[in-house]
């Protein structure tokens, strides 16, 4: 057991102090990039909205038991499968675990929601991230409090870890959250939960466990289990080697499923009826009629045309324009998509003022064309998809553009849906 008295900290208002510098890493700018202009804007008017109406809260302690044998962590009689954090743990000579709990709270997600639904992409997208910067300035305040409370007994901390990381099935998140306690934490701490996909609500939230050690000297000479080159807070008087690396992915992305385990069978009806969006119907609804143009070809096979128009996060707020092209195969082959294309509408030129354009041209170019997600999927599998959120106006992040697709065959599906629903079908 690491140390006599046993580590807990409840703090139910914790002092958060997200730095420029990485909420724009997270925001897609550059490492050097100064916020001018409507980015500046949005970025003081996110940071002094959850001054005013975030209500962030931490909760850590220290495991009172811990053994690890080959790729199994067994922490108070609970285990868990994770090879990498096993290795970690074995090889850093740990001897017991720190359990921490973080979230910005549900607040931030409920108002970034509403802002969407109105139609406030940018405001959305900046409130968004910034829940995310908070989230990442918690887990920053949770290591110092730990290394501060090592330091003085002779132990060393590190790197935190958590499921959905690689090597650890986010399926674990449930008994994770268990064994941290959090009733504990008292407040609104006992309403963190998980979701059937193993995500956390608030989303904006984070379970993560920390191994301790008495083997300080094992620690400096394996750089890579020193959590300092993860960690940005400044000033700290335990650092033992600089900042290098940008903490983990908090949120996890996920990329079209190569099978979804779903098949249209013919005769069945391609498309859901009454499905649930990412969007609200009356959204889509504006979107089908002013955006989206679709076409019948004399095979029964879809065309159909959208024209997005964003602006770009930088740069006085270029704004720009994009045409997406999908096709479908006919309604009886269960309106498999065919083929998509993404590509900036003809006469534009707001894509080139956009970040990534100006880093490299022929290489975000590249990506935008060779991205078709859910290609020789039913439409139908749009529903089911789960996508990266990050609506920025431009298409520098890949989960930017992950995101408009999603909107744009979500689109689609509701026109063709209500059309399929409204057209008389012989039995």
């Amino acid at each position: 057991m690491s140390g006599a008295a046993l580590f807990e900290v409840v703090d139910a208002a914790p002092d958060v102090a997200v730095q420029g510098v990485e909420y724009r890493r997270l925001l897609g700018y550059p490492k050097d990039h100064s916020l001018t202009d409507r980015a500046k804007e949005l970025n003081d008017w996110a940071r002094g909205w959850y001054r005013e109406h975030g209500r962030p809260w931490l909760y850590a302690r220290q495991a009172a038991g811990l053994a690890v044998a080959g790729d199994r962590i067994t922490v108070e009689e609970t285990t868990f499968v994770s090879p990498r954090l096993a290795g970690s743990l074995y090889e850093a000579g740990a001897d017991s675990v720190a359990l921490v709990a973080v979230s910005a709270g549900p607040e931030c997600e409920a108002e970034a929601h509403r802002l969407w639904q109105e139609g406030k992409p940018d405001e959305y997208f900046f409130l968004e991230i910034y829940g995310s910067a908070v989230v990442e300035a918690l887990v920053a305040g949770a290591a110092y409090r730990l290394c501060e409370w090592a330091d003085g007994r002779g132990l060393a901390v590190l790197p935190h870890y958590s499921p959905g990381y690689p090597d650890w099935d986010i399926a674990e998140q449930r008994k994770l959250l268990d064994l941290v306690g959090l009733e504990r934490a008292g407040g609104s701490a006992r309403e963190l939960c998980v979701m059937e996909t193993g995500m956390l609500r608030p989303k904006k939230s984070l379970l993560a466990v920390f191994g301790l050690t008495p083997r300080v000297e094992r620690v400096q000479r394996l750089t890579s289990l020193v959590p300092c080159t993860n960690c940005s807070l400044p000033g700290c008087r335990y650092r033992r080697t600089p900042y290098r690396h940008p903490l983990r992915q908090l949120e996890a992305v996920h990329a079209a499923p190569e099978d979804d385990g779903v098949e249209w069978v013919a005769g069945q009806a391609p498309l859901t009826r009454g499905a649930r969006y990412s969007a609200a119907p009356e959204v889509l609804k504006r979107w089908a009629e002013q955006r989206l143009r679709i076409r019948v070809l004399d095979d029964g096979s879809v065309e159909a045309r959208f024209r997005y128009d964003g602006t770009t996060c930088s740069n006085m707020g270029q704004p720009l324009a994009f045409d997406y092209r999908i096709r479908l195969a006919s309604r009886d082959e269960g309106y498999t998509i065919t083929d998509l294309r993404c590509a900036p509408a003809p006469g534009d030129t707001g894509h080139t003022f956009m970040c990534a354009y100006i880093e490299d041209a022929k290489g975000i170019m590249a990506s935008i064309d060779g991205e078709k997600p859910l290609l020789g999927h039913p439409l139908d599998a749009v529903l089911r998809w789960e996508r990266g959120r990050g609506p920025a106006g431009c298409y520098c992040a890949a989960t930017s553009r992950e995101h408009k697709w999603g909107l744009v065959l979500e689109t689609l599906h509701y026109a063709l849906a209500r059309e399929d629903a409204a057209a008389p079908r012989e039995p």
